[in-house]
């Protein structure tokens, strides 16, 4: 059966000469992998363009119950990145996204509330105004919102978890910089330190370890705290 949805590209594995195996988060039918074939051709029939991490394309899918590898009949570009693929530290937060996410759902999972928040986010950091230094924790914070593990407080992300990485002198300005990220989102302007910030993003990728049993490290974690800096 044919469905129209929308997708967030999330990676892809090349498969034989000239195909990709790929996972699309969509909007109505969930995550899915899609057999792709002959999208790794030279010159300029190639449309592995459309498959690069974080792209947004109008889809329409071939949706068979109880079938693994799905097939995509149509595939467009719904939103062309301005900055994304050409701006380092935007390049590295979207892999670091991808990776996260990747890591927080499974084959089949649905949820249109997450989905759209994720479109939100990948349009907030493909604008010139994207504050960077802060996205990725204010990605993690609202990210646990919309997977159903956010603690009801700011104190509850540190309360909450077997790890605790501030002491006495750093935790009223990480408890204030948390409340910012919580309450101001994308549009954080808080001050703190980079010793704070980077320690609160380590925290929060354990956080969700944490709820989701994921314990392997985040490839891209190295680069994301260099761009705190």
């Amino acid at each position: 059966m044919l469905k129209k949805t929308q997708g967030i590209v999330l990676n892809y594995l090349k498969y034989k000469e000239t195909s990709i195996i790929v996972k699309i988060f969509t909007r109505e039918l969930g995550l899915k992998s899609y057999l792709v074939h002959g999208v790794r051709t030279q010159g300029k029939g190639s449309k592995i363009a459309l498959y690069q991490p974080l792209t947004l394309l109008d889809l329409v899918v071939y949706d068979k119950e109880n079938s693994g590898l799905q097939r995509i009949s149509e595939a467009k570009i719904l939103h062309p990145h301005r900055l994304i693929p050409f701006d380092f530290a935007r390049t590295s937060i979207a892999l670091f996204m991808t990776e996260v996410i990747n890591r927080s759902i499974y084959e089949g999972y649905q949820n249109d509330w997450l989905f759209d928040f994720l479109v939100e986010s990948i349009s907030t950091l493909d604008r010139q105004d994207c504050i960077v230094g802060h996205f990725p924790l204010v990605f993690l914070v609202e990210k646990a919102k919309y997977l159903g593990f956010a603690p009801e407080t700011a104190g509850g992300f540190l309360v909450e978890s077997v790890h605790h990485p501030f002491p006495a002198e750093e935790m009223v300005p990480a408890l204030s910089y948390l409340e910012s990220l919580i309450e101001d989102r994308f549009l954080c302007q808080f001050k703190i330190s980079v010793a704070i910030r980077r320690k609160l993003l380590d925290h929060l990728l354990d956080f969700h370890s944490e709820h989701l049993d994921q314990a392997s490290p985040i490839k891209s974690l190295p680069i994301i705290r260099q761009l705190m800096s």
